[in-house]
């Protein structure tokens, strides 16, 4: 619904702008009655932690992406953690990753002892730029004396990075992939899942999941690790406190009380009420997607004539997953910036977000490295003009329409004239 209110600004649709009458959450979960009835069946059954139905949905997604085994976790942080664990990566080693990401894939390069390197990212997908990660493991052997161990792409948004030649210099120089695949379940690269690249790739490929609740599939919290089978299991054995054996095969009708301590390891295991979820979601995965798919394109039809605008890259090659749909700003044709656009979105009852605040940014990671903002520039010109809009299979057909009428009028309200767009040009501004 909406209702009209009117603006002082006589450039601004007639004097009167649209608004909402209730807020647009910027991504809500899809929860259905199925998960609910499959939640309750758990509560009643005697298994309510890791038991049959976490085993049942590891093996139902690891079909869906085309993995031979998947290890369901505790959070994408932890799958990628226990990526990192499993290949052995600890003190003295480094890892290439991507300015633009959140910040707990960064965080476990430094759980583990080892030192994140980054490397900037292009300007179209935003992605790892496979062309600055020479120089960045160049950069981390021969001035800062660290064994580079594995390369680590972050699929933002949903688009896959360009994997062939990352995969080419990670066979060049003996490295790991560990692929932080959040945003991208059900993306494809060329044709083939992602999840499912370890299949032919020569080199160990480990790749990491998020069901977060604004995920495309969501068990409130909780993750998944697909890797090849030796260094899953080892990812297993750190999952569960380092244990021989897990509680459903220590407690169950056929199991045994005794376990061994083989590793030093962690509390990352999944429940049976979030795999009750995971189960039914999955189910409906290939809707939820398509679903997203159809508010990006309006969005790209509503946008692309815009000049004010800028709508997502997309390769050829890119079977995109739309977790996110991110807008950037030309901001040199407009009067206001980023988080000024941001705020008039919010007042008229839309939700945004921005993903993410480059990790050279951030205080821990500028302060311990003694990162300046144009040590990545693409990432952090880019970071200065995104904002990402509301995409989720929740959305109804006017709150999509509401989030393009919000759009346009700021855009319109806001766009600096001709001459005012030169001055701004030649000031470098």
């Amino acid at each position: 619904m909406h209702v009209w209110r009117k603006t002082a600004d006589p450039q601004a649709l007639q004097k009167s702008v649209v608004v909402r009458d209730s807020f647009l959450p910027f991504s809500p979960p899809l929860i259905g009655e199925d998960e609910i009835a499959e939640v309750v069946d758990t509560l009643r059954s005697d298994w309510i932690t890791t038991g049959p139905k976490v085993k049942r949905f590891e093996q139902s997604f690891a079909e869906t992406v085309g993995a031979p085994d998947a290890l369901a976790v505790s959070s994408c942080t932890a799958a990628l953690h226990l990526s990192l664990l499993a290949l052995g990566i600890g003190s003295g080693d480094a890892v290439i990753t991507t300015p633009l990401t959140f910040c707990s894939g960064v965080h476990v390069i430094e759980h583990v002892g080892a030192q994140p390197v980054l490397a900037d990212v292009e300007a179209g997908t935003l992605n790892l730029d496979a062309r600055a990660i020479p120089a960045a493991v160049e950069r981390a052997e021969r001035d800062l004396g660290l064994r580079v161990k594995a390369i680590m792409p972050v699929h933002l948004s949903g688009h896959p990075c360009d994997m062939d030649p990352i995969l080419a210099i990670a066979a060049e120089r003996g490295l790991a992939v560990i692929e932080d695949a959040a945003h991208s379940l059900p993306a494809s690269y060329k044709g083939k899942t992602i999840g499912s690249l370890s299949i032919s790739a020569r080199v160990p490929v480990l790749t990491s999941f998020s069901f977060y609740a604004t995920k495309n599939l969501t068990t409130a919290e909780g993750g998944m690790l697909v890797a090849p089978p030796a260094l899953l299991q080892e990812a297993r054995l750190w999952s569960q406190h380092g244990m021989s054996r897990d509680a459903w095969k220590r407690y169950s009708a056929d199991g045994s009380w005794f376990y061994e301590v083989v590793r030093p390891g962690f509390k990352y295991n999944m429940t049976d009420i979030q795999a009750a979820l995971g189960l039914h979601q999955l189910k409906k995965l290939p809707v939820f997607h398509q679903r997203r798919s159809e508010i990006a394109y309006r969005y790209n039809d509503a946008f692309g004539a815009i000049e004010e605008l800028e709508t997502p890259t997309r390769r050829a090659w890119a079977g995109h997953a739309w977790h996110l749909y991110v807008l950037r700003l030309n901001l040199e044709q407009m009067a206001i910036s980023r988080d000024q656009f941001i705020a008039e979105l919010h007042s008229r009852n839309i939700g945004t977000s921005v993903h993410f605040i480059p990790i050279h940014l951030h205080a821990f990671y500028r302060d311990k490295y003694g990162y300046v903002p144009e040590d990545f520039p693409v990432a952090n010109h880019e970071y200065r003009r995104m904002v990402s809009l509301p995409c989720s299979p929740r959305m109804q057909k006017q709150d999509v329409e509401d989030v393009i009428d919000a759009v346009t009028s700021v855009v319109t309200k806001f766009r600096r004239p001709v001459k005012a767009r030169q001055f701004v040009r030649a000031a470098g501004r």
